[in-house]
């Protein structure tokens, strides 16, 4: 089998990058319609939903002669854990967040994560960071604080449920990266789903509410959609580098605005902009220290999605 041309890699790329495009406006809709159901369900029951309709993604995304039980079998049994663990305070901070926040200002918070990724990079995998990085990682901060405006905003459980998103997300990068080489990829994706079915499910019980017709519309696009985002980042993974797909990941914010303004009435005034344009760039300036560090290193940002 010949290798491939320049050509051949530039138009893969290109069309990887596109189809990245494609999977974060469909985590978009699948944000959305946590969004659309008002809080009908507890969170808890939600993310339940959503991870077992996520289980349809598994036939997709599996590695080349895995099976099904390789979901839950690992070498590394505490990190494994944690990384489920982390998924699943993830999935549950980001259901509060799209709950209770216009879907923008949810995006802005959420998208810290390469902040709290760089603190955790140095502290865990004891990584050299640059007087570079950590300028945008204080920058990021800032543009945090320019979005919650203590002392002149009403601070909400929404707000503090994204910041813990962001930084559940983060865990979340940290421990692939650390175990990336070392475990299959339905491993890695196992942590990630079974880690918030079963705390869904237990954590439900207690307070389940029996949904509408209405509400399995949404449940269903929820989780489908979040399903389908799934197999077309793995499909860009295929396709194109993460370094260079990764920052099209605030597309998301694009598709927040257009949907919290068109579907769901968000308004959102010049300071909130500013503070998220703030967020956004420190976190692009930290994607384009990460390549210029680790140019031949596959940095692993996986979606602000709750999976």
């Amino acid at each position: 089998m010949q290798p491939a041309t320049i050509d051949e890699v530039r138009r893969r790329t290109v069309q990887g990058v596109g189809v990245s495009f494609l999977g974060y406006a469909v985590y978009a809709l699948s944000d959305a319609s946590v969004r659309a159901l008002h809080g009908a369900l507890p969170p808890f029951e939600l993310v339940f939903f959503g991870s077992l309709l996520g289980l349809l993604a598994v036939p997709f995304v599996r590695g080349k002669g895995d099976r099904w039980r390789d979901l839950v079998r690992c070498r590394d049994r505490r990190m494994w854990s944690l990384r489920a663990g982390a998924a699943a305070a993830g999935a549950v901070c980001s259901v509060v967040a799209f709950t209770e926040l216009p879907m923008a200002e949810a995006f802005a918070l959420l998208f810290l994560l390469p902040g709290f990724v760089t603190i955790l990079s140095v502290i865990f995998l004891k990584e050299p960071v640059g007087w570079r990085r950590w300028s945008a990682v204080v920058v990021g901060f800032i543009g945090v604080l320019i979005v919650l405006r203590p002392g002149f905003h009403v601070l909400r459980l929404g707000h503090v449920a994204a910041l813990c998103g962001g930084f559940a997300g983060a865990v979340t990068v940290v421990l692939l990266r650390h175990l990336g080489n070392s475990e299959k990829r339905t491993s890695l994706y196992g942590a990630g789903l079974i880690g918030p079915l079963v705390a869904g499910l237990v954590l439900s019980l207690p307070h389940f509410v029996l949904p509408t017709a209405h509400d399995l519309i949404f449940i269903l696009s929820y989780g489908l959609m979040g399903a389908a985002g799934n197999v077309l980042m793995m499909v860009t993974g295929r396709m194109a580098p993460a370094s260079i797909v990764a920052p099209t990941q605030y597309s998301q914010m694009l598709w927040g605005i257009g949907l919290g303004y068109g579907v769901f009435g968000d308004r959102l005034d010049g300071v909130m902009i500013l503070g998220a344009i703030v967020i956004i760039g420190a976190g692009l300036f930290t994607f384009a220290r990460e390549k210029v560090r680790q140019p031949r290193v596959t940095a692993e940002h996986p979606p602000v999605h709750p999976q």
